[in-house]
């Protein structure tokens, strides 16, 4: 069964993707959208980081990115079932000792239900700023994977020692709520197809058209054989921007729109390509729009994202 999750809108605004009535929106829009979510079956919600925007992309980028662990734990106590995901936070930003303590203390507040997607990160201002190596964020990234494995483990005081990370003998406490919190790595380069190969829980591509992921899919496998990793992998896919029903208006020509059962036999080619879960998102003007899409969407379409259907 396919399983269908949605970053949040409001909390980030890249004119990518924005709607215009996000610029107006605030937080009770956000507990609304995830109160819908939690109800309507998704299994995650997410948010995206960047710390800070330079203003040769705020342009385009915008400066609106909320904190995820903030927003995340706010959102937490709001809802009761649905996953809390980072997608993605740029955690070579920062020391994996105190990424763990945030994110451990999310799991915990949400009696585990975190998610915690990771990625390199593209802004060289960000890091420049943090002091964080820019130019060598990949290997920073899987040493911080590696480091987090232990600091977000069973133990009161994990131990680690690396290249550039090394602890032991320090206590952090609450322990997550999880016994093993899942870490889903982003991106779609060779590079990041490899790290989720051999250090993923899960995998978030970014921007690979339906086309491009079988080829992708298949390479993340045989890096995943070839690493020796026998665990299952949760693979990912964006979809195109949905519109279930008939819009009336502008929604763009990439959207996928029309009678949920139309769209639902488009969604399913994904799962037949071997994906586990879609990140669904749905053109609109105004919440009220977003939210009847999203129950549309989860009491219409859903149902028959299985396979057997």
């Amino acid at each position: 069964m396919v399983v269908y999750g949605m970053q949040l809108p409001v909390q980030s605004q890249s004119t990518i993707y924005a709607e215009s009535w996000e610029a107006a929106a605030g937080p009770g829009d956000l507990v609304e959208i995830a109160r819908v979510a939690d109800r309507a079956g998704f299994a995650y919600i997410a948010v995206c980081e960047h710390v800070a925007i330079p203003r040769r992309l705020a342009g385009a980028m915008s400066t609106v990115w909320y904190d995820p662990v903030a927003t995340l734990s706010f959102l937490a106590a709001a809802t009761e079932r649905v996953r809390l995901l980072s997608h993605v936070a740029v955690v070579g930003l920062r020391h994996p000792l105190l990424s763990a303590k945030q994110y451990a203390t999310l799991d915990h507040l949400s009696a585990g239900r975190l998610i915690l997607g990771v990625g390199a990160g593209h802004v060289q201002e960000e890091f420049e700023v943090l002091g964080a190596d820019f130019e060598r964020r990949g290997p920073v990234l899987d040493e911080t994977i590696d480091a987090l494995r232990a600091a977000l483990g069973p133990e009161e005081f994990p131990s680690f020692a690396g290249e550039r990370f090394a602890f032991e003998g320090l206590g952090q406490k609450p322990r997550p709520a999880q016994a093993r919190i899942p870490v889903w790595v982003g991106g779609s380069s060779p590079a990041a197809v490899r790290r989720a190969a051999v250090r993923g829980d899960g995998w978030l591509p970014q921007g690979d058209p339906r086309d491009r992921l079988p080829a992708q899919i298949a390479r993340l496998g045989a890096l995943r054989e070839a690493a020796g990793v026998t665990d299952p992998i949760e693979i990912g896919a964006i979809t195109e921007p949905l519109y279930v029903g008939d819009a009336g208006w502008d929604v763009g020509r990439r959207t996928l729109t029309g009678k949920p059962e139309a769209l639902a036999e488009s969604l399913r080619e994904y799962g037949a390509m071997g994906v586990d879960q879609i990140q669904v998102r749905f053109r609109s003007r105004s919440r009220s729009e977003l939210t009847d899409q999203m129950a549309a969407f989860a009491a219409d379409v859903a149902p028959h994202l299985d396979l057997d259907h």
